[in-house]
Formats: C-alpha cells, sequence, structure tokens
C-alpha cells in the first residue's frame, strides 16, 4: 500500500475550470466484459481516491492494509485530498482519462461523470464480484444514470426532524410529533410565542421553505420529482410561489429565526447555536449538533411533517458512493478493492458510521454504533412505510440551483425580496441549468 494526500498548488482553478469543458466532451466508456473474474496470481496496482479528515485518511489506511493481506496480489496506492479540493482534482484528472482506478462519488457529480464517459458500466461486476444482495435495491438504484449503473452506495441518510427537546422542556411546549405541514408550521409559531412570553432568545424552528429539500419532499408525496431523469422540473412557477408563501404568516410575526440571527452564529446553524427548537435536515447531521450544543442539551429525531395521507415523500440518500474510472487497466481489482469497501465485516468494523450509516447489511452488522448511530438506524427503520424509489440523479448543474433556492430563502427572511420576485428569479437561473441538458 502507498498512502498520498495531496493539495493542489495556487493557480490550478484555472486549470479545472478549462478541464470540467473537456469532460464534458469525453467519449463514452466501453462496456466492460460480461464475466469478468480476478486473477489472483496476477500481480497489479491500482488507485483509489478519496475526500475527508485525517481521522478518516487513518481509518482508510487500517482498511486497506487488511484489504491487502487478503489480497497480497493487489497494491492499492491511495490518494486522499481535502473536501475542497477533491473535485477540482478530479475534473483535470477526467479531462485527461486519467481518473484514479476507483473514485469515491458524490451524488450531486454522477450525472456530470456519467455522462461524460468517465465512468466504468458496473454492471457486469453486480452480484458477481461486488455483492449486492446485503444492499437494499432502491439505494443501489441511486448509482444509475440513463439506465447505467456507475456508481455503488457505501452509505445511506435520509432526510429527517430534528428536536431540542431541553429548550421544549424549558419552554413548557409539547415536541411536535407528527401531522401536516401547515400543523408543524403552527407548532413554530406556538413554541415562538412561549419563548418571546418567557423572554428568551428561542424560536420554533427556521423557515422551512429555505431548504429546497423540504419542497422536494413535499413534492414526492404528491408523486413528482423536483426533476426527471431529462430535467424536466416538476413544479412550475405557480407551485413554488405556494411553497414559500406557505409560512409568510410566521415570516411576518417574527415566528421564524432571524435571518440576522443565523448570519450572526455562523458558520453553526440555529438549531446546534440552541436559537431553534427544531430543524429538518439530514439525519447524519445528529452527532455535529450534539457536540456543538455541549452538555446538557438531548436531541430527539423524528420523521418530517406529512401532508399527503400514504405519501411516500422519504427515500434513503447515498451519502457516498464508488465508481470504476472507464480509463482503469484494472477493472477486476479495483472492483474487488470496491465490495471489500462497501460489505466485508472488517470493513464495517473499522469505519463504523466514518463514512455514513453502511449500505451494506453486512457491513452494518459489524459497525460499532454509538447511542446516536443506532438511533439513526432504528429511525430509518422506522420509515420504511414512508419509504420511495430514489430521485432521479440530480441533473448537471443541480448545485447552482440548490446554492440559488437558499440564498433566495435568505432574501424572503430579511424581507428584501418577494415572493413573486423570488420566483422569477429562481425560474431564469433553472431555464439556463435546464436548457444546458
Amino acid at each position: 500500500m502507498k498512502f498520498r494526500s495531496r493539495k493542489l498548488m495556487a493557480g490550478t482553478a484555472g486549470v479545472a475550470l478549462a478541464a470540467l469543458v473537456g469532460l464534458t466532451g469525453c467519449a463514452s466508456g466501453a462496456p466492460a466484459s460480461t464475466q469478468p473474474t480476478l486473477d489472483p496470481d496476477e500481480e497489479v496496482s491500482i488507485t483509489f481516491t478519496f475526500w475527508g479528515n485525517d481521522v478518516r485518511a487513518e481509518l482508510y489506511n487500517e482498511a486497506i492494509a487488511v484489504f491487502e493481506e487478503q489480497h497480497p496480489n493487489i497494491d492499492v496506492d491511495i490518494i486522499f485530498l481535502a473536501p475542497t479540493d477533491y473535485w477540482e482534482k478530479r475534473q483535470i484528472e477526467a479531462a485527461g482519462s486519467g481518473l484514479p482506478d476507483v473514485v469515491t462519488m458524490d451524488l450531486a457529480y454522477l450525472r456530470q461523470y456519467s455522462q461524460s464517459g468517465s465512468l466504468l458500466d458496473l454492471e457486469p461486476y453486480l452480484g458477481t464480484i461486488i455483492q449486492t444482495d446485503p444492499i437494499d435495491a432502491q439505494v443501489l438504484s441511486a448509482g444509475v444514470v440513463d439506465d447505467v449503473t456507475t456508481a455503488v452506495p457505501l452509505s445511506t441518510n435520509s432526510w429527517g426532524m430534528f428536536l431540542n427537546t431541553t429548550l421544549l422542556d424549558q419552554l413548557g411546549v409539547e415536541p411536535f410529533t407528527d401531522g401536516t405541514w401547515d400543523d408543524y408550521y403552527d407548532w413554530i409559531a406556538e413554541v415562538s410565542d412561549a419563548a418571546k412570553a418567557a423572554g428568551v432568545d428561542v424560536w420554533g424552528g427556521v423557515d422551512p421553505t429555505g431548504r429546497i429539500e423540504n419542497f422536494e419532499l413535499q413534492l414526492r408525496a404528491e408523486g413528482d420529482n423536483l426533476f426527471d431523469e431529462d430535467g424536466t422540473p416538476g413544479f412550475d412557477e405557480e407551485r413554488l410561489a405556494e411553497f414559500w408563501e406557505s409560512v409568510s404568516a410566521q415570516r411576518d410575526a417574527g415566528q421564524l429565526v432571524p435571518q440576522q440571527r443565523i448570519a450572526e452564529v455562523q458558520p453553526l446553524t440555529a438549531f446546534d447555536s440552541a436559537l431553534s427548537a427544531s430543524d429538518a435536515t439530514w439525519d447524519n447531521t445528529g452527532a455535529g449538533f450534539l457536540a456543538n450544543l455541549g452538555e446538557g442539551y438531548e436531541i430527539e429525531l423524528i420523521a418530517p411533517p406529512l401532508s399527503v395521507e400514504d405519501g411516500k415523500d422519504l427515500y434513503l440518500k447515498a451519502s457516498q458512493m464508488y465508481s470504476i474510472a472507464s480509463n482503469s487497466e484494472h477493472p477486476a481489482a479495483a472492483a474487488t478493492l470496491i465490495d471489500f469497501l462497501i460489505n466485508s465485516p472488517e470493513s464495517g468494523e473499522i469505519f463504523g458510521t466514518n463514512r455514513g450509516l453502511p449500505a451494506s447489511e453486512t457491513a452494518r452488522e459489524s459497525a460499532n454504533l454509538d447511542e446516536l448511530s443506532q438511533t439513526i438506524a432504528d429511525y430509518e427503520a422506522s420509515i420504511a412505510d414512508r419509504l420511495g424509489a430514489a430521485p432521479p440523479v440530480p441533473i448537471v448543474g443541480y448545485g447552482s440551483l440548490h446554492e440559488k433556492f437558499r440564498e433566495l430563502g435568505e432574501e424572503l427572511n430579511f424581507g428584501t425580496m418577494t415572493v413573486d420576485e423570488a420566483v422569477a428569479q429562481f425560474f431564469a437561473e433553472m431555464d439556463v441549468v435546464v436548457s444546458s441538458q
């Protein structure tokens, strides 16, 4: 095993931009053989890259050492980068058909790299080298772009709602349990009014309509997606305006955490600053919330509101994935490494929930789950009746739309923009992104 931690030099941003342009014009990767096999006697060397911090790097160092003991003919060269540098480097490599053999992939980038032909079709390796039985079929479907599997999820999370039960006890307000989105908005108002009467700076929640994920959940409950496979939006101007106006009463009454207070506590959020008694977000943020809140606080994780009876609004999101580069000269060895990192009991024991809740049942059973991790595992099991199929892989440019939605939400809460103006701006940005698909 060779371990390399790399830092990009100054001046690479322009190169990366040019590389990204070249990336979109790459030819499609050739499909792999139908019956891939690994020759245990052939000495091969493959490269593997991931993002993270020093703690994750040490865990990968330990896991790869075990893998190489089990497969002495495979030498793994690890390339570790900080998250801020990771995709810049990948874009440069992809433009020159030089991606590492195994690439840790993010859902937001999967369509871009898949449609450019930079990633291998993994179908021949699924169920042969990469075991798929331990992974839920809905989770596996997250790695499919245009009917081709180009990534395998290694961990999952789902959207949930955190409650600060310590604050609620102090205010004498019962926790939100279940109900519609309108019920939740009314509960936010109740908490905020109780805090105001008590003379404390606490609110029931941040503006839920500032999160595009909450909009996505409502659309999914209604049978739509944010975007279809071809980039067609599942909503119109009227539906978006309805969403942003749904908390106008709470916004006008000052019953949502003021945007100025949110700005003051950054990089913390309103929830882990104990300004908000609730927050809808990904379930794997709980550990960070508890760490930032400090001693004396207890939090609870529940399912988010649902306004459509029996709506299938939730889904298990692939928080990280593994892909094989189409330029790999040793795809069978690369697939063998992926299978080990996703499915092996050794990997589950080493990583625990560092990469998220393991998607593989085999790895999950071997992971030592702390109390919060077990709570998340139990939560994801409890929402089975609300889980629908994973949405289509995000369109190219989704990241910019996600950011635009957040920025417009801030403007609405600062009171510097009307809902109609926000809708017009978002659709103008969306038209540019969708037209480029």
